[in-house]
């Protein structure tokens, strides 16, 4: 990263008069972020609350076929928290949430955070063993499932330790239509019925400390582990994003097509929406060919986006819905850099609110004043530091405490624990624990390891580098799997890149590797992306092998899946697919076949 993309102060000040309309709403937002008293009485349910006394008339939610008031939406969810009451659920309550998209689970919702009850949020996606770890692990008593995956439920329903109390919600209208329930369910729509739509007492009781959701990690890897979301991060949120960021007002619609079952969605977007009165627009599942369709039905003026979700949009031909449409801004993370400037201008997006979070972490970036290429700003305190990517663990000076990299450099990324940056962590004690670094810049302190390498470019702003476990080592130098990606994107005809690295035998660390996709009907010119990578990438980061794929496979919320990829590597007996070689010396890609694979491995060519 050169010098030039550094953010000065002198840039950061001449970025101020634009935001000073936005100021009294950017304070606001400060003071909730900032907030250190965790017993005080702030949550998501008086949020909603909140917005249903200032916007009654207001659009909340809509969808294809409905459109709710602000008024009507919080009434529904009282009547929905009065229900689950009467059947057992209290504040602390675990309550399985397994529903789609649509208007019914944000009411759910709705209804658990004022009675201070935890909803944890099934990934819509799981099944069999997956799913019934997801289940068990927090230990729920309650599970409200829509009827698109009641099927999936009941595959592992006989394996929970106590599946009596499970609520059935209709794939339809559940509100004025709530249909039958099948045996050995209950409807909770009808159960809702008649019950009080004033606002519950609860609600008034339930804390920033407290739990809010549990959300799973999508997890490329491994069985999922369940991040706790308090109330304190969600409120953190409606200010840093909703107020501070984004700034919603009443007459602006949010798409929403990420699943609700992730924490942009619920957390992110929603609180965006909540804390300016904004309506949200709902649909089941994201589709690259009819977005610009829903924009232009729903007027929208922001939406969320994660991963390669705007590629898949860059990917699909002009459409006449797109132009001169009505978003504004969007909200979202992983919008690489290779493409943020030809998204912008395209699709004429003014603001593009990039931001860095986890679910289990303590701090969180976001792009408030408008940069490009950037997570944002972070108020919170933090620090980069030297990291020792061959024995996996950041570097400690002669007394023992981590260095901070030079601003420009990249590192691994912590967060100071502290009253006003507190780590909620996971369910599990232990895995908490496994992510705190002790003892950082002086005896005592505890900092939250990210996980994540990143670069300070300035004005407390950073730039994503890439995850550790993604990042590789070759030739003696750190290899990030995100900037060689990026790379890739930029070459003509390259639709997804996902890149890994793998082993040569009698070679140190690992060298790259990329899985392509291709548009359609391209083709790929070996000696014409080897001459790309040289111009875009030093030496010890370009790939060395190449394999194309049909389809790249990403986790529900679009994040690479590599274990197979890597384990695969560039053997021709395991790999169905195209493969190629860059052999030292080539100026170009060659075709990897089963006699070259093995000369390879004898050692024949010196890597």
């Amino acid at each position: 990263m050169s010098q030039a993309e550094l953010i000065s102060p002198l840039s950061f000040i001449a970025r101020l008069p634009a935001n000073l309309p936005r100021l009294p709403r950017m304070l606001l937002g400060l003071y909730y972020t900032g907030i250190r008293n965790r017993e005080k009485a702030l949550s998501l349910g008086w949020a909603l609350e909140r917005a249903a006394r200032l916007y009654p008339q207001r659009p909340a939610v809509i969808d294809e076929q409905r459109r709710l008031s602000y008024a009507e939406f919080n009434a529904w969810s009282n009547r929905l928290a009065y229900a689950l009451k009467a059947e057992g659920v209290a504040h602390g309550s675990v309550v399985a949430v397994m529903l789609e998209n649509r208007i019914e689970v944000l009411a759910v919702l709705g209804a658990l955070t004022k009675l201070g009850a935890i909803a944890a949020m099934v990934n819509t996606t799981q099944r069999g063993k997956v799913l019934s770890h997801s289940l068990t692990l927090v230990k729920a008593r309650h599970f409200v499932v829509g009827e698109e995956l009641r099927g999936a439920f009941d595959d592992v329903r006989d394996e929970l330790d106590d599946a009596r109390r499970c609520y059935w919600v209709a794939d339809s209208d559940s509100l004025t239509e709530p249909g039958d329930a099948p045996p050995g369910w209950q409807n909770l729509m009808r159960l809702a019925l008649g019950q009080s739509s004033d606002n519950p007492a609860e609600t008034g009781q339930v804390r920033l400390k407290d739990a809010c959701f549990y959300i799973y990690t999508s997890g490329t890897t491994g069985m999922p582990k369940a991040s706790i979301l308090s109330h304190g991060k969600w409120i953190k949120a409606y200010g840093g994003f909703g107020h501070s960021g984004l700034g919603l007002g009443e007459n602006d619609v949010f798409y929403l097509t990420l699943p609700c079952y992730h924490n942009n969605a619920v957390t992110v977007s929603w609180a965006s929406v909540l804390a300016g009165g904004a309506a949200i627009a709902l649909r089941r599942k994201f589709s690259a060919s009819n977005f610009w369709k829903d924009v232009a039905r729903y007027q929208a003026t922001c939406f969320g986006y994660i991963g390669e979700l705007c590629r898949y949009l860059l990917n699909q031909p002009p459409c006449p819905e797109e132009q001169g449409n009505s978003l504004s801004c969007m909200i979202g993370n992983g919008l690489r850099p290779s493409i943020w400037a030809e998204f912008k201008a395209r699709f004429g997006i003014e603001r593009v609110m990039e931001f860095y979070a986890s679910s289990e972490g303590n701090i969180g970036f976001t792009n408030v004043f408008n940069f490009d290429n950037t997570v944002g700003f972070s108020p919170a305190t933090f620090a980069i530091v030297r990291y020792d990517l061959e024995n996996d663990r950041p570097l400690r000076d002669r007394r023992g405490f981590l260095q901070e990299v030079a601003k420009g450099e990249s590192g691994l990324l912590i967060s100071e624990i502290s009253p006003k940056w507190p780590f909620d962590g996971y369910t599990d004690p232990a895995k908490s624990e496994a992510v705190i670094l002790r003892d950082v810049f002086k005896k005592g302190d505890a900092w939250f390891n990210t996980g994540d390498l990143m670069r300070g470019i300035g004005c407390k702003h950073a730039q994503f580098v890439d995850r550790l476990g993604d990042t590789f080592r070759w030739k003696g130098e750190n290899v990030s799997t995100t900037e060689v990606e990026n790379a890739l994107g930029a070459f003509p005809g390259v639709e997804d890149a996902v890149v890994y690295g793998v082993e040569i035998p009698g070679t140190n660390g690992r060298c790259g590797m990329a899985a392509l996709r291709l548009a359609s009907g391209a083709q790929l010119d070996g000696q014409a992306l080897a001459k790309h990578l040289d111009r875009e990438l030093p030496a010890y980061a370009s790939p060395l092998f190449v394999r194309l794929l049909d389809e790249v496979e990403t986790t529900g919320t679009f994040k690479y899946k590599k274990t197979d990829l890597k384990k695969q590597a560039y053997d021709p007996e395991a790999v169905n697919a195209p493969l190629f070689a860059r052999l030292p010396g080539d100026p170009g890609f060659r075709p990897l076949d089963g006699s070259l694979y093995e000369a390879i491995q004898r050692g024949e060519y010196r890597f």
